[in-house]
């Protein structure tokens, strides 16, 4: 039996490179253009040609597998099709000798599988502009091949042993994995056999659980239990932001009976390998540096000294930042590039949402390449869905283009000059007012007379970039990124998206591909893992989640019981208050009145919740005219993480004052203030999106499509806003606080429907 599978391509990625890390700008084929070219290929061949033909094979344990572009059995001929722009004398010896390995392993599985004792193997180069195919060919024998695939496999072997050795050590471990503390929280348990059973079935689960309970270790504590008896070979904990990246590297610490969860292990003695990944420019050590040997000194000779830092990263174990960094530069290597090698070996990934759900995702990508079995935890659940329409949206920018037509090489003149006059025909057609600024126009359907000149205009400055690598600046490459951004998401382009036109002055407009029903693109990502968990405090109603994130039809919704009881926090709704946009004036007495009340009532540490920075500000400057001895403090747009440190920091034991806040801001969620640091909270505002022309067509398009226009982009991302704002107040069990509603709508039956169960309201 195999001890060990891999992926031919991860085979040959392993022992076919070298010399320099080299990630300088050049023009490739879109993952699309891929497709189709090898598509075009395939239909070029004659009768009986057998495209993506999967083929393995094994030595002394290793299992080698993957799909083989072509094979002609008539000819006896073997294909393997790469993809490229330009010249092709500019490819890379060290890229060439990658794709000659690559197909030398094919060739020799396919004669073994066949009994074939020769065959023609044959790279085919595709120039995707021109459609013309460069044919490289080898005859070999079996023998040969044979010879290769072995001295490949041998290579490689030492390190598949140890990685088969690291996987029994692994789950054997993980199959006696006890829970790091004495007991579970109340309502951790529950959430903890809700993983353990998704996982084991295979499913996915949406788990509503109250802050206080310990969600990270009672997802990540089950999902490990289940990675051996489910044959797991990664899980992937996903976060939105960076503390909760934190959180997760803490939680995975407290698994080992001897490490506290405050502590930074640089080899936990746990046979578990945890890896965090971080975004570009926070890993790089030589910031506007391009990632090329002749300019990074980690990038010159990085591969050549990859396998030493691969192995001294996979014994050390426990791969945070620090420790991937620590590493990098004790083998002078790029610490980021480091880190994307590390993905394929590591156990347990923490990263970024985006690593598995972005159109080019890292995680999904590796998973899907070595076939792998993937568990995912999603953390705050609640944000994947303005997240994902974020990944899936592109917008096109009249000033960018016309700021590149004043200083373009003559070479992209033409092409330029056409889209501008498509520019401007179509904001004459949409436009018939040329002096309204910031006019709202949704299009009816894509403006095929300006896709049409952009995507010559992408092709051009592809072309040119090709041919003049030097001249590759940062505006001419952030008007191609955005460019073929627009157009590949046009070429997807269907009910799930909206296509506007914002005018905001002559020679000022931006086209927008907003994609407002992400389940189109997010259901192939859940499909593709074995089990999917999604947990936050805010998860309801189930059908939301569902409809707008595409969730498999057996998906299980879960809401954990609250360890908090209702005497703990005190809930009270205003409905003497009206926060609409027409009753603001009138509503800043009362609601100043509210605040005052309460702070005198019990003096402490509150936050206060707006829908916007004017709203907030008038409230503010209304307070402290009319009671100027109450503290107050506020948050302030564009502030840094220095100034959002600073404003949490005066949230101190025993201090008292009223910080004023933005709903759906960064003090609404994701901030931990318990006990003393934070008593109450006061929301005056449902946090209902603006009724816009965007919304009300968001709004027609969720009708359309799930009967629930209203409800879908007004009433339940509102409360869902306000639910994690209050969710603030109590933290834990011994908490107690109070939360008070400003605005007489929080009566309504509907939006009531929408609050924790466990809150009881005040009379």
């Amino acid at each position: 039996m195999s001890r060990y599978r891999v992926a031919v391509r991860t085979l040959c990625d392993f022992t076919a490179r070298e010399g320099d890390l080299d990630h300088r700008f050049t023009p490739a084929p879109s993952a699309l253009e891929g497709i189709a070219g090898h598509g075009l290929v395939a239909s070029r061949r004659g009768e009986g040609y057998l495209a993506e033909l999967p083929l393995s094979g094994e030595y002394q344990g290793l299992r080698v597998a993957g799909r083989v572009d072509g094979f002609d059995p008539n000819a006896n001929r073997l294909e393997e099709v790469k993809t490229y722009r330009g010249n092709l004398d500019r490819m890379a010896a060290n890229q060439r000798a990658l794709h000659w390995a690559q197909v030398k392993i094919y060739g020799a599985l396919l004669c073994a599988e066949r009994r074939l004792e020769r065959v023609t193997l044959v790279l085919v180069y595709l120039e995707i502009t021109s459609g013309q195919e460069t044919l490289l060919t080898h005859e070999a024998s079996a023998t040969e091949l044979q010879v290769f695939f072995t001295d490949q496999c041998q290579r490689f072997l030492a390190w598949a042993e140890q990685e088969s050795a690291h996987r029994q050590e692994r789950d054997a471990w993980l199959a006696r994995l006890t829970f790091p503390y004495p007991d579970f929280r109340a309502g951790q348990r529950a959430l903890a056999e809700d993983v353990y059973k998704a996982a084991s079935t295979g499913r996915c689960l949406l788990a509503q659980a109250p802050t206080g309970i310990g969600k990270t270790l009672g997802t990540l504590f089950p999902m490990l239990s289940a990675m051996p008896r489910q044959q797991l070979d990664r899980v992937a904990f996903l976060t939105m932001k960076t503390p909760g990246r934190r959180l997760a590297l803490d939680a995975l610490a407290c698994l080992s009976t001897s490490t506290s969860s405050t502590s930074k292990p640089s080899t936990p003695p746990v046979p578990l390998r945890v890896l965090e990944l971080v975004a570009k420019h926070k890993a790089c050590e030589y910031p506007g540096t391009a990632c090329q040997g002749d300019v990074c000194p980690l990038a010159a000779g990085f591969y050549d000294r990859l396998p030493a830092a691969r192995q001294a990263a996979v014994a050390r174990r426990w791969l945070d930042r620090d420790g991937v960094r620590e590493v990098a530069l004790a083998h002078s290597v790029c610490p980021y590039y480091l880190g994307q090698e590390l993905a394929r070996w590591a156990d347990v990934v923490v990263g970024d949402v985006n690593h598995w759900f972005d159109t080019h995702a890292l995680l999904h990508g590796l998973a899907h390449a070595n076939d792998w079995r993937v568990g995912l935890l999603v953390d705050e659940a609640h944000n994947l869905v303005e997240r994902a329409r974020g990944m899936y949206s592109a917008e096109l920018s009249q000033q960018r283009l016309s700021r590149l037509r004043r200083r373009s090489p003559p070479a992209l003149a033409k092409s330029l000059a056409r889209v501008g006059r498509q520019w401007q025909a179509l904001t004459k057609e949409v436009s018939t007012d040329a002096a309204a600024l910031q006019r709202y126009h949704l299009l009816d359907a894509l403006p095929t007379k300006l896709m049409a000149a952009l995507y010559t205009l992408a092709g051009a400055i592809t072309d040119y970039l090709v041919e003049h690598p030097d001249a590759a600046s940062v505006e001419l490459q952030e008007l191609l990124f955005e460019a073929l951004a627009f157009c590949r998401l046009a070429e997807r382009f269907g009910d799930h998206s909206l296509c506007d036109l914002a005018i905001y002055g002559r020679g000022d407009a931006v086209l927008g591909l907003r994609n407002v029903i992400p389940a189109d693109f997010l259901a192939p990502r859940f499909k593709a893992a074995h089990s999917a968990v999604l947990f936050s405090a805010t998860l309801s109603p189930f059908h939301y989640y569902r409809d707008l994130l595409g969730l498999p039809e057996n998906s299980v919704w879960r809401e954990v019981a609250s360890p908090f009881a209702a005497r703990q926090l005190e809930v009270r709704i205003r409905v003497d208050i009206s926060t609409r946009y027409h009753h603001r004036e009138a509503s800043l007495a009362p609601i100043v009145e509210a605040l005052v009340n309460q702070y005198q009532r019990q003096p402490g540490h509150y936050l206060a919740f707006f829908s916007s920075f004017a709203y907030l500000e008038q409230v503010k400057a209304q307070l402290h005219h009319a009671h100027p001895t109450v503290p107050t403090f506020a948050q302030t747009r564009g502030m840094q993480e220095a100034e959002r440190d600073a404003f949490l920091a005066r949230f101190t034991p025993g201090g008292k004052g009223i910080g004023f806040a933005v709903l759906g801001g960064a003090f609404a969620e994701g901030i931990d203030l318990p006990g003393e640091r934070l008593i109450g909270a006061f929301i005056a505002t449902l946090g209902l999106p603006p009724f816009n022309d965007f919304n009300e067509a968001l709004k027609a398009r969720m009708n359309t499509r799930f009967g629930q226009g209203d409800d879908y982009t007004y009433r339940i991302p509102g409360m869902i806003k306000v639910v994690q704002a209050a969710g603030r107040v109590i933290r834990s069990p011994q908490d107690e606080g109070v939360v008070v509603l400003l605005d007489d709508r929080f009566a309504q039956t509907k939006v009531r429907a929408l609050l924790p169960r466990w809150w009881v309201l005040a009379p």
